[in-house]
């Protein structure tokens, strides 16, 4: 093997999983007789523009496409087991609507009356709404994890962080054709290609497309169906046009089809009225609502345009259009009977235009800039309270919300980076926002099955609901740093950065519930708006880190301390509305109850040695990612006006998260043989803020492991991935209706105490040809 072939065999070891988006050192491979190997230039856009990641001061993680593909990743929710202090999961009962925290600080409910507080990019759209957005691992060229407020460059929503999901450019030079196959267990077959070409010398054409399957985890006992089974279709078609080194532009539209079975929740207690027994199996169910198919289709259209004016200004532009619809059954009792069924439809569409300017000078560089957006979201659900069944046949009543909000928000921000000595720089950002909501809650009450919505034609016998209020606020939120580099290797800075999420109003808040807040005997028009509505959340996080660049080694330190104020706390109550004692009916109570500090510390590395220990041109790498928060509610308001700050915990967040990955690298077989082994570890962690043992998650490790050949033109590549080998079983989502004390169901008469669970043990073969 040629000093080249092992320089580049070393570098691309070093940037395996810790960070990656590799973009080669000028020279690096070039250098034949270099006696040390040089990690590669890691290049990210977190400051939204390109940078070397040694030199950005915000926690970044990046991960790359090729890296994500060798460890066996099917999903963006894998890359929560590479970054510290990340919570990535499938949102309760649905396939591809996404729960993700950062920090502490996200968004757990999916309706269309809240956001999320980690903001999720397509090629630096973003995506106003979770439903779809559990992206699968195709066509991708990195992905990035910006832990802590990115309210500046990236605006609400953003509070807890961000994560991009870059696709690849174009070849510019010759055609290439991609395609990927892969088989495992559970009837796993995938099959994922791509294929560019240029078209003259100045525009070039791409298109991606993959079939995902996999067969079910476990068994819906009722219907038979699958459960936790895969059936998706995605696609994506790109034109690029550069005309010469100024100008590109880029149109790409992108769709996905997902029409796996409802997923269906593994009770965790017997049936309160019917005694059906817990399952043995976590994966098998018995949900028996079939009113409507679970069915995701997702799609959008971008235009990016970037156009360098001279050497120290360059225009970039960013429009985009996206639509999806999510049609998801989620069958709370999880029984064949219909106590707890929630047929619910959501339909999402948003337009997006940003523009920047950004500004490369000997000593100053920046970008400035504005953005739009106008969206709309719908939901409908219904929450049918029926008991139809063998035992029993009681009428069906059914409380059904409908929720129509939108959102039409714009802003202007800027964020300069200033040279005030050789090695210091001090950076400057603010971002100035007008957000605005509009919303509709009409909720109904009816007797006599599922409404119109989920064909049926029951009786109208009481209007709860039929609300329309409006409300906006402005923001300001500024970030600065400080960063000091004492020689080349090492990189040293502190920040401070803030971030807000909107407000809004609470799809399934019932205006019949409404308090008398001022004990006057009248609820007035004021006091309703009160109750629907929630103010914007914020956070301020004061940062520093350590980077460090030797070499073969690199590693990123981070302590940071964030103050979370006006916490959104969405929550579900039941109703008495004929005063029998029987709750027959919820609303929707959302509060800005709480404040919280959480503090924490984050070190991940990556360290490339024993060169040549059994054989010429063979590598060891380790990397490694740990977190850990401290994180406590200061106040936290209870439905009943009580402060229980002391009972309370930041939700979906354990304390410690940690992973190591150990590869070793050979020359074998005309190729490279890659052997990796990687462990991810959890702490206990709850579900919702008030702690449930029965539901919530202890502390595990998933354990993966994998082999991996590429042939030495990179043509061929052959692939072994063992996922979760000791087949841990783990909790990732539920729901609590019953009493935490005695069980006692507080909607329908089974209880529903009802857990969602993480992929067993899987193992996958892949095959790959790049051309």
């Amino acid at each position: 093997m040629t000093t080249t072939r092992k320089l580049t065999l070393q570098a691309t070891l070093l940037s395996s999983v810790a960070a990656a988006a590799i973009v080669t050192a000028p020279g690096a491979i070039a250098q034949e007789e270099q006696a040390t190997p040089q990690a590669d230039v890691i290049t990210v856009t977190a400051r939204r523009r390109e940078e070397s990641l040694i030199d950005v001061p915000i926690a970044v993680t990046a991960v790359s496409g090729t890296e994500l593909e060798a460890m066996g990743a099917q999903d963006i929710l894998a890359v929560a087991q590479l970054a510290p202090s990340v919570t990535l999961e499938a949102s309760r009962g649905t396939n591809s609507t996404l729960t993700a925290f950062i920090r502490g600080v996200g968004q757990q409910d999916p309706v269309s009356g809240f956001e999320s507080g980690v903001g999720i990019y397509v090629d630096d759209v973003y995506l106003n709404r979770p439903q779809g957005a559990v992206l699968d691992i195709f066509d991708v060229e990195r992905i990035e994890v910006l832990r802590g407020p990115q309210g500046t460059l990236y605006g609400r929503n953003t509070i807890g962080g961000a994560i991009k999901y870059v696709t690849r450019r174009l070849d510019a030079d010759s055609p290439t054709v991609s395609l990927r196959a892969n088989v495992g267990t559970y009837e796993q077959f995938d099959l994922i290609g791509s294929a560019s070409a240029p078209i003259g010398d100045t525009l070039r054409i791409g298109a991606a497309i993959a079939r995902l399957t996999r067969g079910g985890f476990g068994t819906n006992l009722t219907t038979g169906e699958d459960n936790y089974n895969k059936d998706v279709l995605a696609g994506r078609l790109t034109l690029e046009f550069e005309p010469n080194d100024q100008f590109f532009l880029r149109l790409s539209a992108d769709r996905v089809e997902d029409n796996s079975n409802a997923r269906g929740g593994h009770r965790l207690i017997p049936g309160a009225f019917g005694g059906a027994p817990v399952l043995n199996d976590v994966f098998d169910t018995r949900g028996g609502l079939n009113v409507i198919p679970q069915s995701v289709e997702a799609q959008g259209v971008s235009l990016s345009m970037e156009y360098r004016l001279n050497d120290n200004w360059t225009v970039r532009n960013i429009l985009a259009y996206r639509d999806d619809e999510s049609l998801t059954p989620i069958d709370f009792d999880a029984l064949a009977v219909a106590d707890f069924d929630v047929p619910a439809i959501y339909t999402n569409d948003q337009f997006s235009e940003e523009f920047q300017l950004l500004y490369e000078g000997d000593r100053l560089s920046g970008v400035m800039g504005f953005y739009y957006l106008d969206a709309n979201s719908e939901t409908v659900f219904d929450v049918l309270l029926a008991q139809t069944g063998a035992l029993i046949n009681l009428p069906g009543l059914n409380a059904q919300t409908f929720g129509d909000v939108g959102t039409n928000t714009w802003s202007v921000f800027a964020d300069f980076s200033y040279d005030i000595a050789p090695r210091t720089t001090i950076s400057v950002g603010g971002r100035y926002t007008y957000d605005e909501r509009n919303s509709t809650v009409l909720r109904r009450t009816y007797i006599g099955g599922f409404s119109e919505f989920f064909g049926g034609n029951p009786t109208l016998i009481a209007t709860t609901s039929n609300f329309t209020g409006s409300n906006d606020w402005t923001d300001f939120s500024p970030r600065a740093s400080i960063t000091f580099e004492p020689t080349d290797e090492h990189t040293l800075y502190a920040s401070y950065s803030q971030g807000f999420k909107g407000g809004g109003f609470d799809p399934r808040g019932q205006t019949s519930a409404t308090p008398d807040f001022n004990q006057d005997g009248n609820i007035t028009a004021d006091e309703i708006f009160e109750f629907m509505s929630f103010d914007p959340e914020t956070v301020d996080t004061f940062e520093l880190g350590w980077r460090v660049g030797l070499g073969t080694y690199r590693h990123s330190l981070t302590v940071f301390h964030s103050e979370y104020n006006d916490v959104q706390i969405p929550g579900s109550v039941g109703v008495d509305t004929n005063n029998d004692g029987i709750n027959d009916t919820f609303t929707g109570v959302t509060t800005n109850a709480a404040s919280a500090k959480i503090t924490g510390v984050e070190f991940e590395g990556a360290w490339t040695f024993g060169q040549d220990t059994f054989t010429p041109g063979d590598a060891f790498n380790l990397t490694w990612a740990l977190g850990y928060l401290d994180g406590h509610y200061g106040q936290f308001i209870s439905g009943l006006g009580v402060d229980i700050s002391n009972v309370v915990e930041i939700q979906n967040t354990p304390n410690t998260t940690a992973n190591a990955s150990l590869a070793y690298m050979v020359p074998s077989f005309g190729g490279d043989l890659t052997l990796m082994g990687q462990v991810a570890y959890r702490g206990d962690s709850t579900q919702f803020e008030v702690p449930f043992p029965v539901l919530d998650q202890e502390s595990f490790a998933l354990w993966n492991a994998s082999v991996v050949w590429d042939s030495a033109d990179g043509s061929w590549q052959f692939g072994l991935h063992g996922r979760n080998l000791t087949d841990e079983e783990y909790r990732v989502a539920g729901y609590d209706f019953v009493n935490n004390t005695t069980f006692a169901p507080e909607l329908g008469l089974e209880g529903v105490l009802t857990a969602y669970y993480g992929d067993p043990r899987t193992f996958t073969a892949t095959v790959a040809y790049r051309y």
